[in-house]
């Protein structure tokens, strides 16, 4: 059985995340120790609790410890199966950090799965659902992954009851090369609010179309107003595989909401690396199970901590060279 201390690197529930994806993928148990023990409330969290529940029901998994509040979980993994599921985190939890963890064995499966799951689609300190539709999925895409994803309701923190589908097909991953060339120019975003005035999503749309240009690059931003269960409100930005989102915030003017999205992208725009820093960090599980590189401008520490993770399950080998102040990562056994 692999041993993992889930206090190093990130000591999040990345660790977690990872570990058992890549538990259901290789086949190999687990056991995850000090989960989350630096943080205010050690232990899993109910959405990190939810999320291994729905990877036990896909993958036919024995588990222990699997409950919120606990420092130590044992996941030993069965037969992945394709299927029908509807999951449901419950308040605002994050549809895409769930997303995160099964997707890996949902591309394993023996069959075509379909997910309707139902959280939080915009929500701190988590990928926001466009960015992820819209960034992600297409540099999945790469490796040779099908999957699709429809948002059928936004959900904010703290109510959720967002809902989206997912849909994957089983796919052999192949090894992924991402360029800087396959960042294209064209900008395009959407911002949104619900049960707000609809001028919110209009002032956070210009004020970051303002700042995009002023910076050089123009952009094509959907305004979205809807009236939800949960009131909230948000912009996501993207360019081939780099993109950035903002959430309003009680107190913070739309303005100042549209201008922190464009400027993280143009942060990312700028530099020649293929991906952004949170998409290097989101594909490291399909770079060591399939291989390739990219090259992105800044290393985060959850980078770091997925690379580690993916060690103790698979062999191939994962480096990080710097270059001009630029850092590739390359996969290969």
């Amino acid at each position: 059985m692999i041993e993992i201390d889930g206090s190093l690197g990130e000591g999040g529930g990345q660790i977690v995340r990872t570990a058992v994806a890549l538990s259901a993928v290789t086949g190999k148990p687990v056991r995850i120790t000090r989960i989350r023990q630096g943080r205010p409330k050690p232990g899993l969290a109910a959405q990190h609790a939810r999320a291994l529940k729905a990877l036990a029901e896909i993958c036919d998994a024995r588990t222990s410890g699997a409950t919120a509040g606990s420092p130590e979980i044992v996941f030993t993994p069965g037969k992945i199966r394709g299927g029908r599921y509807r999951i449901e985190i419950g308040t605002a939890g994050s549809v895409t950090l769930l997303i995160e963890c099964l997707l890996p064995a949902l591309l394993c499966a023996d069959g075509p799965s379909s997910l309707q799951i139902q959280g939080g689609t915009d929500v701190q300190w988590s990928p926001a659902v466009d960015y992820f539709k819209n960034v992600f999925l297409p540099a999945l895409s790469s490796f040779g992954a099908r999957v699709s994803l429809e948002v059928l309701q936004r959900g904010y923190y703290p109510k959720g009851q967002g809902e989206v589908l997912l849909q994957v097909e089983p796919a052999k991953l192949k090894a992924s090369y991402l360029a800087s060339s396959d960042c294209c120019g064209e900008i395009n975003g959407v911002s949104h609010c619900s049960n707000l005035p609809e001028h919110v999503a209009v002032r956070q749309a210009e004020s970051a179309e303002q700042t995009l240009a002023q910076a050089g690059f123009s952009a094509q931003i959907y305004r979205e107003a809807l009236r939800l269960p949960s009131m909230g409100s948000g912009i996501t930005l993207w360019s081939g595989y780099k993109g950035a989102s903002c959430l309003g915030e009680r107190g913070v003017p739309a303005e100042k909401v549209g201008r922190r999205a464009a400027k993280e992208l143009i942060v990312e725009l700028e530099s020649p690396a293929a991906v952004d820093v949170h998409l290097a960090d989101q594909l490291i599980p399909y770079l060591a199970l399939a291989g390739g590189s990219y090259t992105v401008r800044d290393i985060s520490l959850h980078a770091k901590t997925n690379i580690w993770t993916a060690a103790h399950f698979l062999d191939r080998k994962i480096e990080i060279k710097e270059e001009k102040g630029i850092f590739s990562i390359k996969s290969d056994f």
